[in-house]
C-alpha cells in the first residue's frame, strides 16, 4: 500500500512518515501543496491514499484535491486540520475527501481510519497477507511466521522485511531502504543497514535450509524464493 502525506509541519509529517512506515505502508512526504501535487499527478505508481493537509504554501488542501478531482483521480483523501469548524468540514467532503480529522489527533486513530478508508475502496484485501515461499507476513496483525512458526521483530525490523516482501525480487539498494525505512540519506561509512539485515536474517533465514534475502555486491539485496520452487511453481 502507498501512501501520500502532503502536510508542511515538519515535526507532524516526519512523525506520520515513520509511524505509517513502521506500519507496514510505502510512504512519500511532500511539504508543501504544488510539491505534493505533482507527486500525485506524476508518480510512476499511484497512490492509494492521500493524507492531506488543509494549510499548506503554495496551494492549499482544498485546491490540491480539487485539481487531483478535475485530473480524474479518485484517490482516497484524509483531511488533517487545525479548524473545527462544520462548515470547513462540510467543504472537504463536497470536494471528494473520505474523511476529515482535527489536530491534534492520536495516531492510532489516523491508522484506523486509514484501514478504514481502505477497505472502503476494497484495496487493503490485496494487501493483509505477504507470503514468499514459506515465509508469512501479516500487515493487519503484525505478525510473521515461516513454516507455521510465529517470528518475533522489532518495529524497523517488521517494516524492512515488508519492504523486500512487497518488492519480491527486486534488487534494493542500502540508499532506497535508507530513504524508506529509516527516512535518512545513506552514508556509505555507516553499516546501519547491513547490520539491520544481519539481524533480520538472523531470524528469518539462519534457521531453515532455505534462504530468501540476498546480497549482491555493490548493488544491494533481493528477496526472493528459492530457484527450485520458483522453477516448480
Amino acid at each position: 500500500m502507498k501512501i501520500l502525506i502532503i502536510e508542511d509541519e515538519l515535526k507532524t509529517g516526519n512523525y506520520l512518515k515513520q509511524g505509517l512506515s513502521e506500519a507496514g505502508f510505502t510512504v512519500d512526504l511532500a511539504r508543501t501543496g504544488p510539491d505534493g501535487l505533482h507527486l500525485a499527478l506524476t508518480g510512476e505508481e499511484p497512490y492509494d491514499l492521500i493524507v492531506l493537509d488543509v494549510m499548506l504554501p503554495g496551494i492549499n488542501g482544498w485546491k490540491v484535491l480539487e485539481m487531483l478531482r478535475l485530473a480524474g483521480q479518485q484517490v482516497s483523501v484524509i483531511f488533517l486540520t487545525a479548524n473545527d469548524q462544520i462548515d470547513d468540514r462540510v467543504k472537504g467532503l463536497e470536494l471528494g475527501a473520505d474523511d476529515y480529522l482535527i489536530k491534534p489527533f492520536a495516531f492510532s486513530e489516523l491508522l484506523a481510519r486509514i484501514r478504514s478508508s481502505l477497505r472502503r475502496t476494497n484495496q487493503v484485501s490485496e494487501v493483509t497477507l505477504l507470503r514468499v515461499a514459506d515465509l508469512e507476513l501479516d500487515l493487519l496483525s503484525r505478525q510473521v511466521t515461516r513454516q507455521g512458526q510465529r517470528i518475533k521483530l522489532t518495529a524497523k525490523e517488521f517494516s524492512l522485511l515488508a519492504l523486500f516482501m512487497r518488492r519480491q525480487g527486486e534488487v534494493l539498494s542500502s540508499a532506497l531502504i535508507a530513504s524508506l525505512i529509516w527516512d535518512m540519506n545513506f552514508d556509505s561509512d555507516t553499516n546501519v543497514i547491513a547490520v539491520a539485515i544481519r539481524r533480520l536474517r538472523s531470524k528469518v533465514d539462519d534457521p531453515y535450509a532455505n534462504k530468501l534475502i540476498r546480497t549482491l555486491r555493490g548493488m544491494g539485496y533481493v528477496l526472493e524464493a528459492p530457484e527450485r520452487e520458483l522453477q516448480s511453481s
